[in-house]
């Protein structure tokens, strides 16, 4: 197996609060893992680290043989674009439709065609099981729902690593086997 990523003594405090230290993972292609803990325990920071959303205080974070915590911002936008997040809060557009929501990033970040990503965000929303969404806004939708958006939306752009922030967290209880199902389905 390939190795995709690779985490070294990761650490990050703020002030004299440490939230995680020495933290050593290594994440081969295929693989599926699981960070579990209370809450408050620095699961959501550690996530923020690892696409340096924010910054670690110290350690490093391979992903695909580079070194994140050394590269400009540019550079980490550019390898960003191969690791996507979905946050608890689903962080959808309210102003744009659920396609419109899906196909954004693929069209001004990859300068993909309007037609290419329209496709590609229908046949995303057929994965997740709302193919019959595309035209609505985000506030008709349930919480799954959003998250099932959300989940597509990171798909929208071909991620190799694909990291998920408590994505049941914000749902209601009848609405976590939605979400659970996608992302089994995608493992």
């Amino acid at each position: 197996m390939t190795e995709l990523l690779n985490i070294k003594n990761l650490k990050k405090q703020f002030g004299e609060k440490i939230i995680f230290d020495n933290v050593n993972v290594a994440v081969q292609k295929g693989e599926v893992i699981s960070v579990i803990g209370p809450s408050g325990a620095g699961k959501s920071t550690f996530l923020r680290a690892i696409n340096m959303l924010d910054a670690p205080t110290s350690g490093k974070v391979n992903f695909e043989d580079q070194d994140l915590t050394n590269l400009s911002e540019k550079e980490l936008d550019q390898l960003r674009e191969k690791m996507g997040m979905v946050f608890q809060s689903f962080n959808l557009f309210p102003n744009l439709s659920v396609i419109e929501n899906i196909k954004l990033a693929p069209v001004k970040v990859k300068n993909i065609s309007d037609k290419e990503a329209t496709e590609t965000a229908e046949k995303l929303l057929a994965q997740v099981g709302l193919a019959d969404k595309g035209t609505v806004y985000p506030y008709s939708l349930s919480g799954g729902q959003k998250q099932r958006v959300a989940i597509a939306r990171a798909l929208a752009m071909s991620p190799d690593v694909l990291l998920f922030d408590e994505p049941t967290s914000a749902l209601d209880p009848e609405m976590v086997g939605e979400v659970l199902g996608v992302m089994k389905q995608l493992a």
